[in-house]
């Protein structure tokens, strides 16, 4: 498998502690995050910062012989909020998310508003095709598909298994 990079969140908050064992627990959280594999902290698009919440969405990369497909869950994002660009072999999605609550009654005015971005950045291997990279974004999930080079799919040869 090549190698594909991910850049780490910076929400996640630098913990020092004395205890070997929670020391340990965190290293192998650290190492989970940085392969964006195994099971994520907190299943939103907000993980907890040092000056709060921060916006940081999961993100699932994926590669088979023809693709590699990266499917970022950004629920409550637009989709005219989110862009993705690649450059130098490296594709960054950026968004931000906006929410605003009125709600007028006789007694009382009740009006919310948060909002927050977000970047993400994955570098593609070079054997993506860098012109047939292409994003779809359906119900809160961006799916990027990165088609490969066509050097780079191998076609599959049938070896001929012999008696002796």
């Amino acid at each position: 498998m090549p190698n594909i990079e991910v850049s780490k969140p910076t929400a996640t908050p630098a913990r020092r502690t004395h205890n070997i064992f929670e020391a340990l627990h965190d290293e192998m959280d650290r190492v989970f995050e940085r392969f964006e594999y195994g099971w994520p902290r907190l299943p939103s698009l907000f993980r907890a910062g040092n000056g709060g919440e921060a916006l940081v969405p999961e993100l699932d990369v994926h590669e088979n012989a023809k693709a590699v497909t990266i499917e970022a869950d950004v629920p409550g994002v637009d989709e005219k909020d989110i862009s993705v660009t690649l450059a130098n072999g490296i594709l960054t999605i950026k968004g931000e998310k906006k929410h605003e609550h009125e709600e007028k009654k006789e007694n009382y005015y009740l009006c919310e508003r948060s909002f927050g971005s977000f970047e993400r950045s994955v570098r593609l291997p070079d054997t993506v095709d860098e012109g047939k990279v292409e994003a779809r974004f359906d119900k809160g999930v961006l799916r990027i598909t990165a088609a490969k080079k066509p050097e780079a799919v191998k076609a599959e040869k049938k070896i001929e298994i012999k008696k002796l």
